[in-house]
């Protein structure tokens, strides 16, 4: 796609809170009167390859000025992950620490969970894997009172569960690693969806981990809130986010 028509492109719709699919699509017909059906989704996927445009939701769309949420992966995640990928290349899988909140939330934390997700399959075999070799306390698919009464108290806990299937998840590579991590629309789900884990995080504090993560970096609020289904809380965090944000996101819950 030529240059000069994606900068026409973002001049057009800058200034707009959101454009719709068709609105793209009489812009294309305007140089292209007779752009094809499977052209113009190839157009769509284009511009947000580039991260020209994001998705609000389907058919809805804004022009992207916030760039995508990639955080700092610390040396102990990769050394994790390295006994993760060795050991299990072909199960999927992600991992991630509740110190990155840190850059959304309202208080700082010293502590810090470690988080593993992988295959149902995979479960226990991982368990004893990082077992023989980890300093951190291992929880595995731990309940309610292994919540309350020892992951509490303990300042590192290393946590594996199974991994929700179609969950929003990223490939990503550090130091020849190749491993997966959460989006940040599985994150801000999980948080909400978890409150026993993430007990610490609720209230106030959540509120200004959701408003400051949506002011901040583009949110795909189609798989935020298509996984929070299939975590049966999407209209608990639709309403969350009426009552608390609705600024933010008026345009995006119907």
């Amino acid at each position: 796609m030529p240059k000069i028509i994606e900068d026409r492109l973002i001049e057009e719709f800058k200034d707009r809170e959101y454009f719709t699919r068709e609105d793209l699509l009489e812009f294309y017909r305007y140089f292209e009167p007779d752009l094809k059906e499977g052209t113009f989704g190839w157009r769509i996927y284009d511009l947000k390859d580039k991260n020209i445009i994001r998705t609000l939701k389907r058919g809805l769309y804004v022009i992207s000025y916030k760039p995508k949420y990639k955080p700092e992966i610390s040396p102990e995640l990769i050394k994790i992950t390295k006994r993760i990928t060795d050991k299990f290349e072909d199960a999927k899988h992600c991992i991630w620490e509740t110190e990155w909140l840190n850059e959304f939330s309202q208080h700082q934390s010293s502590r810090r969970i470690i988080l593993i997700e992988i295959e149902k399959d995979f479960i226990e075999s991982l368990y004893y894997e990082l077992k023989d070799s980890s300093r951190n306390e291992l929880y595995l698919n731990p309940d309610d009172k292994a919540y309350d009464f020892y992951i509490a108290e303990s300042d590192n806990p290393v946590i594996i569960k199974k991994l929700i299937t179609r969950s929003p998840i990223a490939r990503r590579s550090e130091k020849r690693v190749k491993f997966y991590t959460p989006l940040l629309e599985k994150i801000l789900v999980d948080l909400f969806a978890e409150d026993r884990l993430f007990y610490y995080l609720q209230g106030s504090e959540l509120m200004h981990i959701y408003e400051n993560a949506i002011s901040n970096y583009a949110i795909n609020f189609t798989k935020l809130f298509s996984y929070a289904k299939r975590r049966e809380r999407d209209q608990d965090i639709k309403q969350f986010m009426t009552n608390h944000m609705y600024h933010l996101v008026k345009d995006i819950i119907e």
